[in-house]
């Protein structure tokens, strides 16, 4: 565009001297000869408008040329000023992203994730996490997530949690296959250490029953007794064994949400196992496990976690989760208000450090980056001026000689 707006400018002054050579064979040439000149004029005018805002013209010190590096730091300040008077208040963001539905555009995009720009943001994202996932340092991070699970865990009274659910549990019936297992449980222990049993029978039996050779019979008695008992419990659900089972429960459910010396028994458990190095060894294997998972979905989406959700199992929950956020007005509302509250406070926390930011971005960069990243954004639109300058001033140099022809 520039070469195209010196090449008019290279035209006119052609045009110029051909219509002065033949000024005088008719009077025709004269409005041509007024029209070049006058675009030479407005075209040169606008030449040296454009070229001082970037740099001085013809390399001459004319003051006010260069007008945008030498005034490259206002620039910056007033940049930073715009961004923040108009994008970074508190009550801006409110009520931009109040006018947003978030959730929904979201929604959208997870419905239909490969259209259009959607599928390269979510490559870009994906390809973006894998490489922070494999550039950070595991043993590091597994151990600041580590420490940050133990921190809210640790903060977390678990005693109730675990009541609740325990009464919830019995009152829905779906506690009667945690006593079925373990009843089956206890006959396999049995089973598994009745030698052991059948010893210390024998060791408890006095000489005399060890004498008569009772003691074995003793043996086989109690072990008799126990399968039956167990096997009674299993398939009689009145049976009294699980009513006390059950009643059991119910007490051991209300103190761990009503009784102080259980609960702070529970949490002192609950602080020992965090603190066990086996407990930390186990949690980094874990952790390990999950980075992998997330770097191979990361490199191949479609399979879902590496394989361990399966074959686009993943893709079918985010599509789940976006028919919801989409189509579902009361979760787009929640999800909506979390997001504006999440801006109004990075605004409010950040907001000033964002514009410092740009401002010192804009200030450590040298005049010539300044010229050229300015120049380059607008510089179609520059030359566009120097095109019509050109030309409306060819037009108004018609017009004037026109005009004097009438009032000579």
């Amino acid at each position: 565009m520039r070469r195209t707006a010196t090449g008019m400018l290279v035209v006119m002054a052609a045009l110029f001297l051909v219509a002065r050579y033949y000024e005088s064979v008719h009077p025709g040439w004269g409005y041509v000869l007024a029209f070049a000149e006058a675009a030479m004029v407005g075209g040169l005018a606008d030449w040296f408008a454009v070229t001082a805002l970037f740099r001085h013209p013809l390399g001459l010190k004319i003051p006010h040329t260069a007008i945008i590096p030498e005034n490259k730091d206002r620039i910056a300040d007033t940049m930073a000023q715009f961004l923040r008077d108009n994008f970074l208040t508190p009550a801006v963001v409110a009520r931009r992203m109040q006018a947003m539905n978030m959730a929904q555009a979201v929604g959208g995009f997870l419905v239909e994730p490969k259209s259009g720009t959607g599928s390269r943001i979510g490559a870009g994202a994906a390809e973006l996490l894998a490489g922070i996932l494999e550039s950070l340092d595991p043993e590091r991070l597994g151990g600041q997530v580590k420490a940050g699970l133990k921190l809210q865990l640790a903060k977390l009274e678990i005693s109730p949690l675990l009541g609740q659910m325990l009464t919830a549990a019995i009152a829905d019936r779906r506690h009667l296959p945690l006593i079925d297992s373990f009843v089956r449980w206890a006959g396999l222990t049995l089973e598994d250490n009745e030698e052991m049993v059948r010893a210390v029978i024998h060791e408890r039996a006095n000489a005399l029953i060890r004498w008569v050779g009772l003691d074995e019979k003793l043996a086989n008695s109690v072990l008799d007794g126990l399968y039956r008992l167990l096997a009674e419990v299993l398939v009689d659900p009145n049976h009294p064994l699980r009513a006390k089972i059950e009643e059991g429960l119910e007490k051991l459910a209300h103190d761990l949400i009503h009784d102080a010396p259980t609960r702070e028994k529970v949490e002192k458990m609950k602080r020992e196992l965090l603190d066990n190095p086996a407990i930390a060894r186990w949690w980094e294997g874990v952790w390990e496990r999950i980075r992998s998972g997330l770097i191979a979905m990361a490199r191949n989406p479609d399979k879902g976690f590496g394989g361990i959700l399966g074959p686009g199992q993943l893709g079918s929950s985010l599509a789940e989760l976006g028919t919801a956020l989409r189509d579902d007005p009361q979760l787009q509302w929640q999800v909506n208000r979390f997001a504006r509250r999440t801006a109004v406070g990075v605004a409010s926390r950040y907001g000033g450090q964002i514009v410092r930011l740009v401002s010192e971005t804009v200030k450590r960069w040298d005049a010539r980056t300044v010229t050229d990243r300015i120049e380059s954004a607008v510089g179609r639109d520059l030359q566009f001026i120097r095109i019509n300058g050109t030309l409306v001033g060819g037009l108004v140099g018609v017009t004037i000689h026109f005009v004097s022809g009438l009032y000579p």
